[in-house]
């Protein structure tokens, strides 16, 4: 076993450990309005929970577990965070890149202050992206198991 091979299991574990906290303030937060300005401070501090959670989940898969997947397959590689998309839906990990690009820069805004209209939105996108992350642990499951072998 090599080890970008474990660093692929390493970041697995990793995401799983991520997607049980993600899905369990998804589930505190899917029935709260989206609207800020509707929101006590408990249940706005809970979608701030809620939008770390979401940014470590999707960081940890997009940043870290898929590099060392493509690592793993080709030691070579040396491309962008774009071409690592490209790679990995090559694979067959992921599909659809600008729904990946769009969780991506959902990530990245998620640390910035915002108006109450913006924050509306940015908590409508990330329930709407959200049950593709709690998807993961089951899809990777066969390409760590692959790449145990």
């Amino acid at each position: 076993m090599t080890q970008k091979t474990n660093l692929t299991g390493y970041y697995y574990t990793k995401i799983v450990k991520s997607i049980r906290y993600l899905e369990f303030t998804y589930e505190r937060v899917k029935t709260l309005s989206t609207n800020p300005t509707d929101l006590t401070d408990e249940q706005l501090e809970l979608w701030d929970s809620f939008a770390v959670r979401f940014a470590r989940t999707s960081d940890l898969f997009m940043s870290k577990f898929l590099k060392a997947l493509v690592k793993t397959d080709d030691p070579a590689f040396d491309g962008t965070f774009r071409d690592i998309l490209n790679y990995s839906e090559k694979l067959r990990v992921i599909e659809n890149i600008p729904h990946w690009l769009e969780i991506r820069e959902l990530r990245n805004v998620t640390v910035h202050e915002y108006s109450d209209q913006d924050l509306h939105e940015i908590f409508k996108k990330l329930t709407k992206f959200t049950p593709e992350l709690l998807k993961l642990e089951k899809k990777l499951q066969p390409f760590v198991k692959a790449e145990l072998r």
